[in-house]
């Protein structure tokens, strides 16, 4: 995303977030906020996604184990 883009979010981001606490802030802090808290919030949703997808990739290996578990047992074993 290019500074214009960036800039944009943040003077929506900040706004809404500024209204949503309350606060009566200039543009200049109102776009800082925004912009800031654009950057604060998608490391955070960055790291998140990243630890849900080992954490899904966790989940289907232990249900691949287990089918194959229930598989062998059920077709296999005597």
């Amino acid at each position: 995303m290019g500074l214009i883009g960036l800039i944009i979010i943040g003077v929506a981001a900040g706004f809404i977030a500024t209204r949503m606490m309350g606060m009566e802030t200039s543009v200049v802090a109102t776009v800082a906020i925004g912009v800031l808290g654009a950057i604060v919030g998608g490391f955070v949703l960055r790291f998140l996604l990243i630890v849900m997808g080992w954490m899904a990739g966790f989940v289907g290996a232990v249900i691949g184990a287990v089918v194959l578990i229930w598989l062998y047992r059920r077709y296999l074993e005597k």
